[in-house]
């Protein structure tokens, strides 16, 4: 199998790589710092169970098909793109008495998993990614190169959890402190609607 000083550098780069700011990790900023640290964890969960479909899709070669057809990768990335539109639509539409009520603010623990389920699954970019940086650290020699891609991936996503749940508890309490006001509130829930339609944009722009 791998090496271990392969698999230290591996997970080394990987942490780096989740920290640079990206569609998932500014998703958890912005979740955490509306509904609470552990909101944004339930949102890195189900951004986490995406990456485990992208490493599939990887170590069984489907992710070649997003490299390969045009077709494939422009219809994932407009359904990423709507899914977005809808979210930045939910939050310019939400009002503080809502948010402290029944309304976005308080989304059950599904909702929030899903929610980072259908964010991550549906930007081919990931699965292109993946394919272009987990075959780097295999050999075929080594084994099975479809488990070596399968415990890359997994690597990946504990740096995920570690940098996304660490990026989830610091926006949750600093989105406590900032939600003491309505009117400021109201302001988290529009930068947030912005956030998402900059990232909806970034994301119908995509190319291969």
């Amino acid at each position: 199998m791998i090496p271990l000083d392969t698999l230290g550098v591996f997970f080394a780069a990987s942490l780096l790589l989740c920290l640079a700011p990206g569609p998932d990790n500014i998703f958890v900023l912005t979740q955490s710092a509306l509904r609470g640290s552990a909101s944004g964890c339930i949102v890195t969960i189900g951004l986490c169970t995406g990456l485990v479909v992208h490493t599939t899709a990887v170590a069984l070669g489907v992710a070649a098909i997003f490299q390969a057809s045009a077709l494939a990768f422009n219809a994932l990335k407009i359904i990423g793109a709507a899914y977005l539109l809808y979210l930045a639509w939910l939050s310019f539409r939400a009002t503080a008495a809502g948010m402290q009520a029944d309304g976005e603010r308080a989304l059950g623990g599904w909702h929030l998993y899903r929610r980072g389920i259908i964010m991550n699954v549906t930007n081919p970019k990931v699965s292109i990614f993946f394919l272009a940086f987990l075959p780097q650290f295999a050999d075929p020699a080594r084994g099975s190169l479809s488990l070596q891609l399968m415990l890359l991936g997994g690597l990946f996503i504990i740096a995920t959890l570690l940098v996304f749940g660490g990026i989830a508890l610091l926006a949750g309490r600093l989105g406590q402190w900032l939600q003491r006001s309505e009117n400021t509130q109201l302001l988290i829930n529009r930068v947030a609607g912005t956030v998402f339609v900059a990232l909806a944009l970034k994301l119908a722009s995509a190319e291969r």
